[in-house]
């Protein structure tokens, strides 16, 4: 008999210190896609949708497919967008059954207006409706804010295992195929464990091109290898930015008829990221220092530009994208063939939109969200060398075939930089939201990103040299500036541990 599967995908990473809320606006924005239009869009893409359709299509599953939807970080997830994406799942649950399994794509660190943990509540409620009979499987991503809770209501939760994000379709692989096993034999028990440490966060949000994560990787895999009953174990980095008792790194592990010897793992991984706490992490410049480096850069694009990463604005982190202080001192130290992107300011657009392709305004650029993180408006005079609506697809290894959308956008010349400045405030994390404006990254002598880390997958093979740079703004590594409320104290870093 044909399984019917409930497949939803709703993720949010929510930064609790950004002003900005995340409406249904800012969902429907980026990438939001429904009913049959789910599996058009996303089955042959790198997102953990395809992942589960290439397990589904092979084993003749029935999918059910009600939205799959993604919107940048951001301030909290307002109840209109919960009841447009989250309720939209819970009723096809209880409207469209019945079903024999559920996938559901989540963040694991969505936070919704009232502070609630979004990711959980629709876990816990979906299990209300399904029953305790019906296996349900979970995506998270590796920066997830996992609480514990989420264990009690599904049956498998399992996360990336990449930092830049390049294993999506896998991970979805890999749940649907946990999945099939429950299916194909339903007295299969598969459950999931869950153990936390008392941290914020790993070091450098657990990038996992550098120690200490890969040792922490190995490792973790060595176990899952050294124990039959143990299918999976995933690392979860946390979020830092988020004021919630769920905060902070954690360790889940998948076993069958295993819990001693899955808590054992989880312990023993949970001290090895205590252990790593304060691992040494790569140096990050203040914006002047930056831009005398990006003055004397060589020109000369075979040997590739060089890439100024913000990890202060990063939007990928909840940030404005909107400071300023990285774009003032390239103009005050110059040079030409400088790339700098995405500048997040809606005003700015109208205003290059009414001055029109080819002509010359005066505008106060950037620095509207929040002055105190990364510096106010620039008022200077630019050149409108493109205009665009911001629609593009991505072609590197993250996301490679999504489509998405940074809004109405315009590229402006200011002196020997080119500025790209979109609507929706967006990752310039793949080559394509500059070549869509008109411009090419791999022909720039600098490119200056608001990127953490995962632009590393699509700019590391052009550029000639990465450095981090801190502006100020919201994401800024230096977490003393915010004030935490909620967390579980003590917890390092914030308390002496």
């Amino acid at each position: 008999m044909t399984k019917r599967v409930l497949l939803g995908q709703f993720m949010h990473e929510t930064n609790t210190f950004c002003k900005r809320l995340t409406d249904e606006a800012a969902f429907r924005g980026f990438y939001c896609h429904q009913d049959d239009a789910v599996l058009l869009a996303l089955a042959d893409t790198e997102n953990e949708v395809a992942g589960f359709a290439d397990i589904a299509r092979r084993e003749g599953w029935e999918l059910v497919t009600p939205v799959a939807t993604f919107a940048t970080p951001g301030g909290p997830v307002t109840q209109r967008a919960w009841q447009a994406f989250g309720e939209r799942i819970l009723t096809a649950a209880q409207d469209c059954g019945p079903f024999d399994a559920v996938l559901l794509s989540l963040h694991g660190s969505m936070v919704l207006e009232n502070g609630a943990d979004g990711d959980a509540r629709l876990v816990r409620e979906l299990r209300a409706i399904l029953g305790q009979d019906t296996p349900l499987a979970v995506t998270l991503d590796l920066h997830a804010n996992l609480d514990p809770e989420m264990a009690d209501n599904a049956d498998i939760i399992l996360s990336y295992k990449t930092f830049p994000h390049v294993d999506m379709r896998e991970t979805g692989r890999r749940a649907a195929e946990l999945l099939r096993r429950m299916l194909v034999n339903p007295s299969t028990r598969v459950s999931t464990i869950v153990r936390k440490p008392a941290m914020i966060t790993l070091p450098e949000g657990g990038r996992t091109d550098r120690e200490p994560m890969l040792a922490l990787m190995t490792t973790a895999q060595a176990m899952a290898d050294a124990h039959p009953a143990i299918v999976d174990v995933s690392l979860n980095a946390g979020f830092s930015f988020a004021d919630v008792p769920e905060i902070g790194p954690s360790v889940s592990v998948i076993h069958m008829g295993a819990e001693d010897t899955a808590v054992q793992i989880a312990d023993a991984l949970c001290a090895a990221m205590w252990a790593e706490r304060d691992a040494n992490q790569e140096a990050v410049l203040e914006p002047q220092k930056a831009a005398e480096i990006a003055a004397s850069h060589p020109a000369g694009q075979h040997k590739g530009p060089l890439v100024l990463a913000d990890i202060s604005d990063n939007p990928g982190d909840g940030a404005y994208a909107d400071s300023t202080a990285l774009l003032a001192a390239l103009l005050d130290c110059g040079g030409e063939d400088i790339l700098f992107g995405a500048l997040y300011d809606p005003e700015a657009v109208l205003a290059a939109q009414a001055a029109g392709q080819g002509n010359t305004l005066a505008l106060a650029l950037g620095g509207k969200s929040d002055q105190e993180f990364g510096g106010g408006p620039l008022n200077l005079r630019a050149r409108v060398e493109h205009l665009g609506d911001g629609r593009f697809v991505c072609g590197g290894p993250m996301w490679k075939g999504v489509s998405q959308s940074a809004g109405p956008s315009a590229l402006l010349r200011i002196d020997g930089i080119r500025v790209l400045v979109t609507s929706h405030a967006t990752q310039a994390l793949d080559l394509e939201i500059f070549r869509s404006n008109s411009v090419d990254p791999a022909t720039m002598r600098v490119v200056a990103l608001k990127s953490t880390q995962h632009f590393r997958a699509a700019y590391a093979p052009i550029a000639a040299r990465i450095l981090l740079v801190d502006s100020g703004g919201l994401a800024s590594p230096r977490l003393d500036r915010l004030e935490y409320k909620r967390v579980p104290r003590p917890v390092h870093p914030l308390d002496p541990l």
